[in-house]
């Protein structure tokens, strides 16, 4: 058992950061896309899994800045509401 415990540890990390990564607001994640971040998951499944843990996981600012980049503004606030009263 000994011997294969390594192999179910990485097995379980791989799907565990797809999961997260297929999880993740597509304005939340960082410096790649999700679907390359996927695909660099499980090419390279420890490596690509600690580098998604590292440098692509939404953190709380990109969390904070895509949820005020897509939050609804007030209508005077709109200029394309503004444009068609």
């Amino acid at each position: 058992m000994g011997r294969y415990l390594p192999i179910i540890i990485v097995a379980l990390l791989t799907i565990y950061c797809v999961v997260e990564v297929a999880q993740a607001s597509p304005y939340a994640v960082r410096r790649m896309p999700r679907w390359l971040w996927a695909t660099v998951i499980i090419c390279f499944p420890l490596i690509g899994s600690a580098f998604w843990l590292l440098l692509g996981r939404p953190n709380s600012a990109s969390l904070s800045a895509s949820a005020r980049s897509s939050r609804p503004t007030a209508p005077d606030d709109d200029p394309d509401f503004l444009r068609g009263l």
